[in-house]
């Protein structure tokens, strides 16, 4: 799998793009930031779900409990916590 580098206007951190089984996969990584700024990326990202096939993945800290009301009720969330102790949310568009 190859990421590529994306622009994402007002996104104060890198964005990636792949493929994977099918999926659009739109990634950052917001573990070394401190608040709001995981909360704007996520919410700038959040535009580019177009499709029911395409996934916002953000990697946090922490999971990031107030960020979810925050987040249109178009759109649903799955946390999972990973080995290293970090958050991985995946973000989709409701059917």
């Amino acid at each position: 799998m190859q990421k590529e580098l994306i622009t994402v206007a007002r996104a104060t951190l890198d964005f990636y793009k792949y493929e994977e089984d099918g999926l659009t996969i739109y990634e950052y990584d917001a573990t070394k930031c401190q608040p709001p700024e995981p909360m704007v990326n996520t919410m700038v990202g959040l535009s580019l779900l177009k499709s029911k096939n395409d996934r916002l993945v953000g990697i946090f800290f922490h999971e990031p409990f107030p960020l979810y009301d925050r987040i249109p009720l178009t759109i649903s969330h799955e946390a999972k916590q990973l080995d290293s102790g970090d958050f991985r949310i995946t973000f989709k568009l409701e059917e």
